[in-house]
């Protein structure tokens, strides 16, 4: 007979700030939307001054003793936080890795890909891997990188490091110009 296991209700995800309804400590100290300190309060009067301004009353400061309030928009506060969030993405450096022998179709495949990283604001890593034989000439290998980031990439992209061999593989960085 298998066992059984036994699941337990699930918790809800608790909300990043508490609004309204959700508040209840005996006393809050409360700002108002311009950022006027009103002072500690119920919960109750806070919702009343958040509803003659047609706003929300919002936890902002949870740890503090009494807790401290904010009347405000609740929805726009969210959405322009969101917006701040997406705005702070860093760039990361992307790798797109070649080989001497890899086809023209292939080629412009990778490329392409390279491009759509530097179109997302990502910085873009060109590797030529080498082996063998191909290990001899690296100049031609350099060669090669540079015509094919010319011919590709260089109406949205600029050459931040040369061409520089590195054990077995050639690197080079693109950014986003």
């Amino acid at each position: 007979m298998g066992r059984r296991y036994r699941r337990g209700p699930v918790r809800p995800e608790r909300p990043e700030h508490r609004i309204n309804r959700h508040i209840r400590f005996p006393q809050i100290r409360v700002i108002d939307p311009e950022g006027t300190v009103l002072g500690p309060m119920t919960p109750e009067e806070g919702r009343a001054v958040a509803r003659e301004h047609g706003m929300d009353l919002v936890e902002v400061a949870p740890e503090a003793r009494p807790p401290v309030c904010r009347v405000m928009d609740y929805g726009k506060f969210k959405y322009e936080r969101s917006k701040q969030q997406t705005k702070t993405k860093q760039p990361e450096l992307k790798t797109v890795q070649l080989r001497p022998k890899t086809d023209d179709h292939d080629l412009s495949t990778k490329l392409s890909r390279a491009r759509r990283f530097l179109e997302r604001g990502d910085k873009v890593r060109l590797v030529m891997r080498m082996r063998g034989r191909e290990r001899g000439y690296p100049e031609r290998w350099v060669r090669m990188l540079r015509e094919h980031f010319s011919e590709h990439l260089a109406d949205i992209a600029e050459i931040a490091g040369r061409p520089a061999q590195q054990g077995r593989a050639i690197s080079m960085l693109v950014e986003p110009s």
